[in-house]
C-alpha cells in the first residue's frame, strides 16, 4: 500500500480522487486503517472512506496548470491555460460548488491526469463583494452575532453585524466561511 498524504491523487474503485486529508488509526491487535476524506475529481463530490492495508487503489500523477477565467458563457466555465493559451470549458455541473467562488479574471488551477483536463483547483481563499445584506442596527459589534450576506457569485454567508452592502470580504473556499474584511 503506497503512503497516502494530503493532496496526492489516488484511483480507487474505479474512480479518481484528491486525498483531502487522513488519520492512520491502528486499534488493538487489528490490522491498522487509514480514515481519509476523498474528493472525486470528476464530479467534485467529498465523501470519507476507511482504507485498509487489503484495499486496492493506485497513486496517480496530476499535472497542474495554471489559468484564469477567460468568460462564462450561459452554463460553460471558459477558462484560459496561462502557458500555451489554450481554451479550456467546464460546466457549472461538473465544477459543482466551485462555481460559487468563481468570477472572471479569477486565477485557479486546471487539474490535468493522462494530459487531459479533468477539474480546477481554487486558490485557499477569495475575496468577493457583498450585493445583499439586512442593514446594521445601531450598536453592532464585531462580537455581537451574525446575519446573512449575498455575495457577487451568489454565494450566502454568515457575516458580523456591521458588514454592510458593497464590503468586499475574504471568504475561506475550503469551508464557505467569511474570514475578514478584504
Amino acid at each position: 500500500m503506497p503512503e497516502i498524504r494530503p493532496g496526492m491523487a489516488l484511483k480507487y474503485e474505479g474512480d479518481l480522487y484528491l486525498v483531502i486529508n487522513y488519520q492512520h488509526i491502528h486499534m488493538g491487535r487489528g490490522g491498522a486503517t487509514i480514515r481519509t476524506r476523498l474528493k472525486n475529481l470528476r464530479t467534485g463530490q467529498v465523501k470519507e472512506v476507511s482504507l485498509r492495508e487489503s484495499d486496492e487503489f493506485e497513486e496517480v500523477t496530476i499535472e497542474r496548470k495554471s489559468a484564469h477565467l477567460s468568460y462564462i458563457e450561459g452554463e460553460n466555465y471558459h477558462f484560459l491555460e496561462a502557458d500555451t493559451f489554450e481554451d479550456i470549458t467546464f460546466t457549472a455541473d461538473h465544477l459543482g460548488d466551485a462555481v460559487l467562488y468563481l468570477r472572471e479574471g479569477d486565477e485557479v488551477i486546471i487539474l490535468y491526469v493522462d494530459g487531459a483536463p479533468l477539474n480546477i483547483e481554487l486558490p485557499t481563499f477569495v475575496v468577493l463583494e457583498v450585493v445583499e445584506t439586512d442593514p446594521g442596527l445601531r450598536g453592532d459589534t464585531a462580537s455581537g452575532g451574525s446575519k446573512p450576506a449575498k455575495l457577487e457569485t451568489g454565494l450566502v454567508v454568515q457575516v458580523p453585524l456591521f458588514i454592510k452592502i458593497g464590503d468586499r470580504l475574504k471568504i475561506d473556499t475550503r469551508t464557505g466561511e467569511y474570514i475578514e474584511r478584504a
